[in-house]
């Protein structure tokens, strides 16, 4: 009996006087009568024995899942019930809000390949990255089809687009050149003289006056050897209506359109882009007829439900998690040591902290659908991460509730236990990766679309690695140096080979190993730390109704009725 309520770092003296009187007692029967231990001194061992077992139990029940406490003390589920209310209503919510979301996108993506057919002379879909000019007189061509279709706008385009206003003056089209301030180049004799300060000189043109180059631009000559880029700049305004048929009110937008012509190479190819900043504002004065704005605020009512429903399940998890914390306290106090940090990791639920920070995401993502729908904000792109992420933990925490089944609880321990080791083998892996990646853009960037930059190199490799896109890298390998040619295949045949034969295997082994191990340990039953084995003491199943009076006011008086039955027991026993 003492060896089944004495912890790991703990000793009871009064467990050990009874022993020590007990030796004496073989000796002198008589000295055994004496000498044995005062009343008041067993009823304190037999009371600190209380103690450990009402604690034992006290950590038990933390550790149960929702129907093992339903049995135990009869208390009903409310977080599971909560959190599976939670993944219903924050799933339609995400639903409803992408919908919207990508309604915003869409347009975005309309006006920008809008603005290209209309402003860049004898564009075609796809051909951005082959878009340029050649020669001076195609240059201001294309400035001059600018000018033409910026000033004709109402009449050209299909949309409900017009120009900027401040106030009650049309804001305008800003043409600048930037160009070195002083720059002579003789090729023939392979002398330069260049000033690499950067001049730029701008003007301005209203909408109004439909000129062209050639009345615009009297005194703005183009600097062709010295020239950077020239840039046209102007602002259109448009308001997406698609949103009415959704019963949501419709946004502004301010396109602030760019059109730049590169000539930082100075190789004779100028590079045309056109790439726009989109601002959405509240519309100033609205009137929607034919439609309800009730589905306004039933949307409104129902992101306040959500935020309630998180709000409670943050206090019910945040509760849970301040509990599990002093029972890890209570529990090192009695060890009279310090715990591993694995016994005190077990104290710490991860999946409420998951739930938490869950939580926390959802109400703010609300908060701003909410400001969203209301039209004081136009914050989508936030949004739509801490709506979409929130959501996403909420869907990894129904992992939780899969662990209460003996099959799918060992994948979850699989995880819990190869993540230190996942996470230094990656850290050893991802250091060979970055050699890989730095590598490849300084050799093979010049020559390979894909190594361009560090992010495209990394996308190439990490492909590399799962096995996609593997002929057309090898392949889109210019010759135009036979060194970095061959270079190229040993990097690309040592890469693949070291990462898909070598660094990918060994990562599996990490996890098959520890899903062995996990294995082993479960159909041994043997308890592997010290906190296992405190618990593995106590054999009372939650259906035994020990629990249900096992509260912290009668937990003195249940480990007393406890200790009758098992005196009673010994006393059948020996009889």
């Amino acid at each position: 009996m003492v060896e089944d309520v004495q912890a790991p770092g703990r000793e009871l003296p009064c467990v050990t006087q009874l022993g020590s009187d007990m030796e004496d007692s073989a000796d002198l029967y008589d000295v055994h009568i004496t000498n044995s231990p005062p009343a008041w001194e067993e009823h304190q061992c037999l009371e600190e024995l209380d103690n450990v077992e009402c604690l034992r139990r006290k950590i038990k029940f933390f550790f149960m899942n929702p129907c093992e406490k339903y049995h135990a003390r009869g208390r009903k589920p409310w977080k599971l019930v909560l959190q599976i209310i939670k993944i219903a209503v924050i799933t339609i919510q995400l639903v409803s809000f992408g919908l919207s979301n990508q309604m915003v996108v869409t347009f975005k993506e309309e006006n920008l390949m809008t603005f290209k057919h209309l402003f860049l002379k004898d564009y075609v879909d796809g051909g951005m990255a082959s878009y340029a000019v050649y020669r001076q007189e195609d240059v201001y061509d294309r400035i001059d089809f600018i000018l033409k279709q910026y000033g004709h706008l109402h009449n050209i385009t299909a949309g409900n687009h017009d120009y900027d206003k401040d106030g009650s003056v049309y804001t305008p089209l800003s043409l600048c050149q930037e160009y070195y301030r002083n720059v002579s180049i003789y090729p023939g004799n392979d002398t330069f003289e260049i000033d690499a300060h950067v001049q730029t000189d701008c003007l301005e043109i209203y909408p109004m006056y439909h000129l062209s180059s050639g009345e615009a631009l009297p005194n703005f000559e183009l600097h062709f050897r010295r020239m950077l880029s020239v840039k046209i700049t102007f602002v259109l305004k448009a308001i997406n209506l698609q949103t009415v048929r959704h019963r949501e009110l419709p946004d502004c937008y301010d396109f602030t359109v760019i059109i730049t012509f590169n000539n930082e190479a100075h190789s004779g190819r100028i590079k045309i882009d056109l790439e726009n900043d989109v601002d959405i504002n509240e519309c100033r004065e609205w009137k929607v007829t034919g439609a309800s704005a009730r589905s306004i605020y039933l949307t409104v009512l129902f992101d306040c439900l959500i935020i309630m429903t998180c709000v409670t399940s943050f206090a019910l998890c945040t509760r849970s998690v301040i509990n599990g914390i002093q029972l890890q306290l209570e529990y090192s106090s009695y060890c009279n040591q310090n715990l591993p940090m694995s016994d005190r990791l077990e104290f710490v639920n991860g999946w409420y902290i998951l739930i938490i920070v869950s939580d926390t995401l959802t109400i703010i993502g609300s908060i701003l659908k909410i400001e969203i729908q209301t039209k004081a904000l136009t914050s989508y792109d936030v949004c739509s991460i801490l709506l979409g992420t929130g959501t996403m933990f909420v869907w990894i925490g129904v992992i939780r509730y899969m662990g209460y089944f003996r099959k799918y609880n060992i994948l979850i321990l699989t995880l819990r236990a190869a993540f230190p080791n996942v996470i230094r083998f990656i850290c050893c892996a991802g250091i060979i990766y970055l050699s890989y990646c730095l590598c490849g853009w300084i050799v093979l960037g010049p020559y390979h679309e894909k190594f361009r930059t560090l992010n495209t190199v990394s996308e190439c490799l990490f492909s590399l690695i799962n096995g996609d896109d593997m002929f057309p890298t090898f392949m889109m390998m210019r010759q135009k140096s036979s060194l970095v040619w061959i270079y190229s295949r040993v990097y690309l045949y040592t890469f693949v080979s070291l990462f898909i034969y070598m660094i990918l295997s060994l990562f599996i082994t990490i996890i098959t190993d520890t899903y062995d191990t996990i294995k082993q340990q479960q159909q041994s039953g043997i308890p592997t730390s010290e906190l296992q084995r405190f618990l593995s003491v106590c054999k009372d199943l939650p259906s035994s109704g020990v629990f249900r009076i096992n509260k912290k006011n009668d937990c003195f008086f249940n480990c007393c009725i406890n200790r009758c039955r098992k005196h009673q027991e010994r006393l059948t026993s020996e009889a």
